[in-house]
Protein backbone atom coordinates (compact mmCIF):
# COMPACT_ATOMS: atom_id res chain seq x y z
CA UNK A 1 0.00 0.00 0.00
CA UNK A 2 1.35 3.42 -0.91
CA UNK A 3 1.43 6.25 1.59
CA UNK A 4 -1.80 8.05 2.30
CA UNK A 5 -2.03 11.76 3.02
CA UNK A 6 -4.94 13.11 5.03
CA UNK A 7 -6.14 16.68 5.33
CA UNK A 8 -8.51 17.97 8.01
CA UNK A 9 -10.39 21.14 7.10
CA UNK A 10 -12.21 23.37 9.55
CA UNK A 11 -15.54 24.91 8.62
CA UNK A 12 -15.70 28.49 7.37
CA UNK A 13 -18.54 30.99 7.04
CA UNK A 14 -19.03 29.71 3.47
CA UNK A 15 -18.06 26.00 3.55
CA UNK A 16 -19.06 23.30 6.05
CA UNK A 17 -16.16 20.97 5.22
CA UNK A 18 -16.21 17.75 7.27
CA UNK A 19 -15.09 16.08 10.44
CA UNK A 20 -13.80 13.33 8.12
CA UNK A 21 -10.41 13.85 6.47
CA UNK A 22 -9.81 14.32 2.77
CA UNK A 23 -7.77 11.28 1.65
CA UNK A 24 -5.04 11.57 -0.98
CA UNK A 25 -3.40 8.51 -2.52
CA UNK A 26 -0.34 9.33 -4.64
CA UNK A 27 0.52 7.38 -7.80
CA UNK A 28 -1.77 4.41 -7.12
CA UNK A 29 -3.60 4.05 -10.43
CA UNK A 30 -2.66 1.23 -12.82
CA UNK A 31 -0.48 2.01 -15.83
CA UNK A 32 -0.81 2.74 -18.64
CA UNK A 33 -3.10 5.50 -17.42
CA UNK A 34 -6.31 5.92 -19.38
CA UNK A 35 -9.87 6.97 -18.66
CA UNK A 36 -11.08 3.41 -19.27
CA UNK A 37 -8.41 1.82 -17.07
CA UNK A 38 -8.99 4.22 -14.18
CA UNK A 39 -12.74 3.74 -14.48
CA UNK A 40 -12.41 -0.05 -14.36
CA UNK A 41 -10.01 0.14 -11.39
CA UNK A 42 -12.11 2.48 -9.20
CA UNK A 43 -15.52 1.04 -10.05
CA UNK A 44 -14.31 -2.44 -9.04
CA UNK A 45 -14.57 -1.23 -5.42
CA UNK A 46 -18.27 -0.30 -5.31
CA UNK A 47 -17.89 3.26 -6.55
CA UNK A 48 -19.62 4.37 -9.75
CA UNK A 49 -18.43 6.76 -12.43
CA UNK A 50 -20.61 9.79 -12.97
CA UNK A 51 -18.46 11.91 -15.21
CA UNK A 52 -15.14 12.98 -16.66
CA UNK A 53 -13.89 16.50 -16.09
CA UNK A 54 -10.92 18.82 -16.29
CA UNK A 55 -10.18 22.21 -14.76
CA UNK A 56 -13.12 23.46 -12.66
CA UNK A 57 -12.20 26.78 -11.02
CA UNK A 58 -15.57 27.34 -9.34
CA UNK A 59 -15.43 26.85 -5.56
CA UNK A 60 -18.22 24.51 -4.50
CA UNK A 61 -19.15 21.60 -2.23
CA UNK A 62 -21.59 18.71 -2.22
CA UNK A 63 -23.41 18.44 1.13
CA UNK A 64 -25.21 15.24 0.09
CA UNK A 65 -22.46 13.03 -1.37
CA UNK A 66 -18.86 11.93 -1.03
CA UNK A 67 -16.76 12.32 -4.18
CA UNK A 68 -13.57 10.75 -5.49
CA UNK A 69 -11.28 11.87 -8.32
CA UNK A 70 -9.14 9.44 -10.30
CA UNK A 71 -6.62 11.61 -12.16
CA UNK A 72 -5.55 9.97 -15.41
CA UNK A 73 -3.95 12.90 -17.21
CA UNK A 74 -2.07 16.10 -16.38
CA UNK A 75 -1.87 17.86 -13.03
CA UNK A 76 -3.68 20.42 -10.94
CA UNK A 77 -3.38 22.39 -7.75
CA UNK A 78 -6.67 21.94 -5.90
CA UNK A 79 -7.93 24.52 -3.44
CA UNK A 80 -9.74 22.76 -0.61
CA UNK A 81 -11.82 24.06 2.26
CA UNK A 82 -13.05 27.47 1.10
CA UNK A 83 -16.32 28.59 -0.43
CA UNK A 84 -16.84 31.13 -3.18
CA UNK A 85 -17.02 34.11 -0.81
CA UNK A 86 -14.16 33.15 1.52
CA UNK A 87 -11.50 35.82 1.09
CA UNK A 88 -8.55 33.74 2.28
CA UNK A 89 -7.56 30.41 3.69
CA UNK A 90 -7.97 26.96 2.31
CA UNK A 91 -5.40 24.33 1.56
CA UNK A 92 -3.66 23.91 -1.78
CA UNK A 93 -2.99 20.28 -2.71
CA UNK A 94 -1.08 19.26 -5.83
CA UNK A 95 -2.45 16.24 -7.70
CA UNK A 96 -1.14 14.55 -10.81
CA UNK A 97 -1.87 11.67 -13.13
CA UNK A 98 -1.96 8.46 -11.10
CA UNK A 99 -3.36 10.10 -7.95
CA UNK A 100 -6.72 9.54 -6.27
CA UNK A 101 -8.30 12.05 -3.90
CA UNK A 102 -11.44 11.36 -1.84
CA UNK A 103 -13.53 14.31 -0.66
CA UNK A 104 -16.01 13.70 2.16
CA UNK A 105 -19.45 15.27 1.80
CA UNK A 106 -19.40 18.98 2.53
CA UNK A 107 -15.75 19.54 1.57
CA UNK A 108 -15.29 22.68 -0.52
CA UNK A 109 -13.07 22.21 -3.56
CA UNK A 110 -11.98 23.80 -6.84
CA UNK A 111 -9.00 23.90 -9.17
CA UNK A 112 -6.63 26.82 -8.56
CA UNK A 113 -4.46 26.07 -11.59
CA UNK A 114 -4.23 23.06 -13.90
CA UNK A 115 -2.20 21.83 -16.83
CA UNK A 116 -4.05 22.10 -20.14
CA UNK A 117 -4.36 18.32 -20.35
CA UNK A 118 -5.71 17.82 -16.78
CA UNK A 119 -8.45 15.15 -16.79
CA UNK A 120 -10.03 13.00 -14.10
CA UNK A 121 -13.03 10.79 -13.58
CA UNK A 122 -15.45 11.44 -10.75
CA UNK A 123 -16.68 8.39 -8.86
CA UNK A 124 -19.22 8.21 -6.06
CA UNK A 125 -20.21 5.43 -3.65
CA UNK A 126 -22.68 3.07 -5.32
CA UNK A 127 -26.26 4.10 -4.68
CA UNK A 128 -25.56 7.60 -3.39
CA UNK A 129 -27.83 10.38 -4.64
CA UNK A 130 -26.81 12.71 -7.44
CA UNK A 131 -24.59 15.38 -5.96
CA UNK A 132 -26.02 18.77 -5.15
CA UNK A 133 -23.77 21.78 -5.72
CA UNK A 134 -23.54 24.55 -3.17
CA UNK A 135 -21.22 27.45 -3.82
CA UNK A 136 -20.68 29.10 -0.48
CA UNK A 137 -21.41 32.49 -2.02
CA UNK A 138 -23.16 33.71 1.11
CA UNK A 139 -22.85 32.69 4.76
CA UNK A 140 -24.19 29.18 5.26
CA UNK A 141 -26.28 27.51 7.93
CA UNK A 142 -23.27 25.64 9.27
CA UNK A 143 -25.25 23.52 11.71
CA UNK A 144 -27.72 22.31 9.08
CA UNK A 145 -25.07 21.60 6.44
CA UNK A 146 -22.73 19.80 8.88
CA UNK A 147 -25.72 17.69 9.98
CA UNK A 148 -26.67 16.89 6.37
CA UNK A 149 -23.14 15.99 5.29
CA UNK A 150 -22.57 14.02 8.50
CA UNK A 151 -25.61 11.87 7.70
CA UNK A 152 -24.40 10.89 4.21
CA UNK A 153 -24.17 7.13 4.01
CA UNK A 154 -20.68 5.73 4.34
CA UNK A 155 -19.11 3.94 1.37
CA UNK A 156 -18.87 0.15 1.55
CA UNK A 157 -15.31 0.11 0.22
CA UNK A 158 -12.24 2.26 -0.13
CA UNK A 159 -12.13 3.23 -3.85
CA UNK A 160 -8.47 2.19 -4.20
CA UNK A 161 -7.94 -0.73 -1.78
CA UNK A 162 -11.43 -2.15 -1.30
CA UNK A 163 -13.09 -3.37 1.90
CA UNK A 164 -9.89 -3.31 3.98
CA UNK A 165 -8.52 -0.02 2.66
CA UNK A 166 -7.41 3.02 4.64
CA UNK A 167 -10.64 4.94 4.06
CA UNK A 168 -12.52 2.37 6.11
CA UNK A 169 -10.34 3.05 9.15
CA UNK A 170 -9.80 6.78 8.60
CA UNK A 171 -13.51 7.40 8.29
CA UNK A 172 -14.37 4.81 10.99
CA UNK A 173 -16.96 3.33 8.66
CA UNK A 174 -17.81 0.30 10.81
CA UNK A 175 -18.16 2.42 13.94
CA UNK A 176 -20.45 4.92 12.18
CA UNK A 177 -22.60 2.09 10.77
CA UNK A 178 -23.36 0.95 14.33
CA UNK A 179 -24.56 4.39 15.48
Amino acid sequence: MSSVDTYFLSPTAHAPNSLLPVIHYRDVLPHPLSEEGVTKFLTANKWEKRGTWGHIPIRHFHPNSHECYGIFQGSSKLLLGVGESDQSGGLEVSVQAGDVIVLPAGTAHSCAVSSEDYRYIGVYPEGCPRWRNAMGSKPIDLTALRKESGEVEMPEHDPVYGAGGPLMQLWNVKEKARL
